[in-house]
């Protein structure tokens, strides 16, 4: 009869303190510290987004450059810088998709950005009122 009560007793506080451990957060402050990394976060690759975005636009220009300067050189007769042109304009063509391709990217880590900092500022509010 003891044994079965204490088995009980030692079940019940075994549960009780699993249930406290989990029901305590290991550190309240870490929600707002992950907030904030993530509006950080956020912020940067918008940085980034505008950045990429320049450079394609330099892209572009160099491009219209390049090609200017190929349409002159064949018209000159000069076939060697022609060529030259040709091939800085394919890179030109390249570095801009590949710009584009990194707007897209900073863009998509930007919004996943935000919305983690909004659901860690969610999590990290206090809970008042209705939910």
């Amino acid at each position: 009869m003891r044994r079965t009560i204490l088995t009980v007793m030692l079940f019940l506080m075994s549960s009780l303190i699993g249930f406290a451990q989990t029901a305590t957060p290991n550190d309240a402050g870490q929600d707002q510290r992950d907030a904030r990394q993530d509006h950080r976060d956020a912020r940067i690759d918008q940085h980034d987004a505008r950045q990429d975005k320049q450079d394609a636009r330099n892209d572009r220009n160099g491009m219209k450059q390049d090609l200017a300067d190929m349409r002159r050189d064949e018209k000159s007769g000069n076939t060697a810088a022609a060529a030259q042109d040709r091939r800085d304009l394919r890179n030109d063509m390249s570095d801009m998709r590949h710009d584009k391709q990194e707007v897209g990217k900073d863009r998509k880590e930007a919004r996943v950005d935000r919305h983690d900092a909004r659901v860690d500022r969610r999590a990290a509010a206090p809970r008042m009122g209705h939910r």
